[in-house]
């Protein structure tokens, strides 16, 4: 975790013994830790809710375009900057037949998704999902396979149909169905959540590993260059994780590329403190199912490496109102309004942090996905036959994506005061990463965890006496007195960063190493720009 990186300064209430906390981050270029990889900035699509019908897809609304497609939401999708769909879920997947969504429109059937309890009008399917991410900029396909209800013919089925140019059954009827060259789909996830009872199809460790294998093998026969990704614990709080992670990746080592991880965060019973400092979590379990990867590598003496799919993430009220499901055997709706959480600024100061965790861990997290990308838990909202507006937690999304891609990540070297939890104890007060971008310039971006301090963040930068080669600093800072204000349909910029006037240089001996400082508001998140 960054806590563990960091020098914790004790206090048992900094706030309350002074106005500020103090925060220093050293960008040493010595301490280079990763490239910042185009996919830890992808998202995740799941016939879920309105996500997919009235989110991605309406087309009786006015901005739909020829294929049905809202051009609001795909402009908001390219401002986001998103780089990979992970698609069809999710734990929808485990039940679905992806037949059923190709071919032509007016004869694909109508499925009960017992995932979420509704009607799947298979409307949209995987040719409707490549035509949009065409849209949306050529965004690369994450296509997950049904281990739940299914197994290895049909995944090796759905392979031949997406990935071979033609000559066989299944891709003469892809080009048929007007897909005349190949989806050339390399990541492919190998299931969802198997280890979580509430999963279709539900299986123990060493059962999914066995099936994971299998299919492994068989769809790099195939296409020996797919890249694949078995299933790891559904939450850190599982009560198999670890020993779930030990059994599927001693069965699966040299036959994938990446082991998936979960993690969805919200306060508990109030708990504010604690939920400001997720990223502590979320950071451990990364440590931890790093651990479990490099002790299986060690095990079988392999040559193989493993990353981290990082592929479900978020802020999620889980229990509250939005997120039940119909209910009864005759209630089974299309589309329902589901899991559609209105994120305050709190939530983004949150999300924004565990933004900074996956940055803080690119040597091991090769890929993340936000779950999910419209209406459903969701940066971007849509109403009925109305506007798209952004909510609060498309912000960090956006402007780390924008300032950090193409770049390459330093080890996070913090102090900071602290701030102590009831979960986790004394945690930094500020929490930080810093990227070289791609341009040379420096980003860093910066939580302050205190509910009621405002940190004094300094920053020490690579480069020459004197900040030779910096020309400017500039910062925006998400942060509002009312940590519940929300961005809504009739307020859709309630919530936005802002410039924050603080950031400067400081210092003007030419002896000193460049510095900048910037003072970060209580339950703030903040991108600093040093060009």
């Amino acid at each position: 975790m960054v806590a563990q990186a960091a020098s914790v300064t004790s206090s048992a209430s900094p706030a309350a013994s002074a106005p500020h906390l103090a925060a220093h981050l050293t960008v040493d270029p010595a301490f280079e830790l990763a490239p910042v990889r185009d996919r830890l900035f992808g998202s995740f699509v799941e016939h879920l809710g309105r996500c997919v019908y009235g989110g991605l897809y309406e087309p009786d609304h006015p901005e739909a375009d020829e294929d049905g497609f809202r051009r609001d939401v795909i402009a908001l999708v390219r401002e986001l900057g998103v780089t990979t769909v992970r698609y069809p879920g999710g734990n929808f997947v485990s039940g679905y037949r992806w037949e059923d969504g190709v071919g032509p429109k007016d004869r694909r059937p109508r499925r009960l998704d017992t995932a979420w309890h509704s009607t799947e009008t298979n409307q949209f399917g995987l040719h409707e999902m490549a035509a949009w991410l065409r849209k949306t900029g050529g965004n690369e396909l994450m296509e997950a396979v049904n281990l739940g209800t299914r197994g290895l013919e049909d995944a090796l089925d759905l392979l031949e149909y997406a990935n071979v140019p033609g000559g066989t059954a299944l891709s003469d009827r892809r080009r048929a169905n007007g897909a005349e060259d190949p989806f050339n789909i390399r990541m492919w996830c190998l299931g969802n959540e198997m280890d979580g009872t509430w999963q279709l199809g539900h299986k123990n460790a060493h059962d999914y590993a066995t099936l994971a294998a299998d299919v492994a093998r068989g769809m790099r026969q195939i296409d020996p260059d797919v890249e694949l990704v078995v299933c790891g614990s559904s939450s850190h709080g599982m009560p198999t994780f670890g020993e779930w992670e030990e059994t599927v990746l001693a069965k699966t080592y040299d036959l994938v590329d990446y082991v998936s991880c979960h993690a969805y965060y919200q306060p508990h019973d109030g708990d504010v403190a604690s939920f400001l400092a997720s990223g502590v979590d979320m950071d451990g379990f990364i440590r931890e199912v790093g651990a479990a990867i490099d002790a299986t590598k060690a095990r079988l003496k392999s040559g193989h490496d493993v990353a981290i799919s990082f592929d479900e993430w978020n802020v999620w009220y889980q229990g509250c109102e939005p997120s039940k499901v119909p209910e009864g055997i005759g209630n089974w709706p299309v589309a329902p309004h589901l899991l559609e959480d209105v994120y305050s600024a709190l939530d983004a100061v949150v999300f924004g942090d565990l933004m900074i965790t996956l940055l803080a861990n690119a040597d091991r997290v090769h890929a993340a996905s936000l779950a999910q990308l419209v209406n459903v838990i969701a940066p971007i909202m849509t109403a009925p036959g109305g506007p798209a507006w952004r909510q609060t937690t498309f912000h960090p999304f956006a402007l780390t994506a924008r300032l950090a891609r193409g770049g390459t990540v330093f080890t996070p070297k913090i102090s900071s005061d602290a701030v102590h939890t009831d979960r986790y104890g004394d945690v930094p007060g500020v929490d930080a990463v810093a990227v070289r971008r791609a341009d040379g310039g420096i980003a860093v971006f910066a939580v302050n965890r205190s509910q009621d301090a405002a940190a004094d963040f300094e920053i020490t930068l690579p480069g020459q006496a004197g900040g030779a080669g910096y020309r400017a600093v500039g910062a925006l800072t998400l942060h509002e007195d009312d940590m519940a204000a929300a961005n809504t349909l009739e307020h859709p910029d309630r919530v936005i960063p802002r410039t924050n006037p603080t950031a400067a240089f400081a210092g003007d001996s030419p002896e000193a190493a460049p510095t900048v400082r910037v003072t970060l508001p209580p339950v703030s998140w903040t991108a600093v720009e040093v060009r």
